[in-house]
């Protein structure tokens, strides 16, 4: 095991569907995923989320409480993921524990992610490297999107441009030219407006494959609207969260008269249509768009995305070696390992930070 230098990724993002966790080796340039769990939130703990990503009464002692029950979350997800690998915690470095954000204000300059690292450090007896966010926001920076540098590290290829699209409940992407800097901004709702509708009109978490979505047509009159927010125009870097794309925002731009299958299908294509303007907006035609995240696995999403985007191949980062399911997860990891390294982690010109930092807070071990 000497030849090894072990670290856990925790990720659980604007999707509210659980923790993904990951135990990837970084011995090497190169990194090795080891391992892979997913521990799904139940119905209860992702309502109580959700409700504390609005302003509402009693935040602060709702959110005390929930981060304890996150930890203990992240934490069995951990030894879960431990057991079933067969390694003792004691040869793993660190995890880096990205938090579940329950507000993302880089408008007022601050970002709130929940979880209760020191208690995930206690619960494993490993070192917890957490608060990512919050010293490229205070150099400046928008504290998101943080992939882009290990989008860069997994997957940019010399030969050809590449973007790859992270569609979670918010999709960002990363764009990766060989002799440019890597760029990388949110691009607006990834899935979670067309969960909410599903969800409200279903009784359904999402809608499996895009299946329900795929049975309807576009409504260009409400595309154009969703599309006249202000969001949209903006330059990068630029991020955004559940703060804009919420039910209250998608109900501002519904009549009421709307087929609601209509609406699932209108949704799906402005999260494809907000992708596809990212790609076609780059200054080097892109040869590939690598698609990660839960939306890689709404099929009718991906393929509205390589009909949109043809010639460019669309693919998903299984072809790469990454379960999309897995992608961010190890960006954590990856960022965790350079934390304890003392590198930086953050992209300015993705983010708008002064220059590199070294993200994060680490919690040691108790040993």
């Amino acid at each position: 095991m000497a030849d090894r230098d072990l670290y856990i990724g925790l990720m659980s993002g604007t999707s509210l569907d659980g923790v993904d966790a990951v135990l990837a080796d970084f011995a090497r340039d190169t990194f090795r995923v080891l391992a892979h769990t997913h521990e799904p939130f139940d119905a209860g703990l992702r309502d109580s989320l959700l409700e504390l990503t609005v302003p509402g009464p009693d935040e602060i002692d709702r959110a005390g409480r929930l981060g304890r029950v996150l930890a203990q979350s992240n934490a069995q997800a951990v030894l879960n993921l431990l057991a079933s690998a067969r390694i003792d915690p004691g040869l793993v470095r660190a995890i880096g524990c990205h938090g579940q954000t329950v507000r993302h204000r880089p408008d007022q300059g601050f970002t709130v992610q929940i979880g209760n690292p020191a208690l995930v450090a206690e619960l494993t007896g490993i070192a917890v490297v957490a608060d990512f966010r919050s010293r490229d926001m205070a150099a400046g920076g928008q504290g998101a999107p943080l992939v882009p540098a290990f989008h860069a590290v997994a997957f940019a290829a010399s030969a050809e441009a590449r973007v790859i699209a992270n569609i979670g409940g918010i999709g960002n992407v990363t764009v990766l030219v060989s002799g440019q800097p890597v760029l990388g901004y949110d691009t607006g709702p990834g899935n979670c407006l067309m969960d909410i509708w599903t969800q409200r009109h279903l009784g359904k978490r999402f809608d499996e494959a895009g299946a329900w979505a795929a049975g309807g047509a576009p409504l260009p009159g409400l595309l154009a609207k969703m599309l006249s927010e202000p969001f949209f125009s903006l330059a990068p870097p630029k991020s955004s969260g559940r703060e804009l794309f919420n039910a209250a925002w998608l109900q501002s731009v519904l009549d009421g008269s709307e087929d609601p299958r209509a609406v699932q299908a209108t949704l799906l294509e402005l999260t494809a249509e907000s992708i596809s303007r990212a790609v076609e907006g780059t200054t080097t035609p892109v040869s590939r768009l690598i698609v990660c995240g839960g939306g890689a696995y709404n099929e009718t999403l991906v393929d509205r995305l390589g009909q949109r985007l043809s010639p460019t191949v669309v693919e998903r980062s299984t072809a790469h070696g990454l379960d999309p399911n897995q992608v961010e997860a190890t960006a954590f990891a990856w960022l965790a390992c350079q934390a304890v390294r003392g590198k930086p982690g953050n992209l300015p010109e993705v983010t708008g930070a002064k220059g590199p930092r070294i993200l994060g807070a680490i919690y040691p071990a108790w040993k």
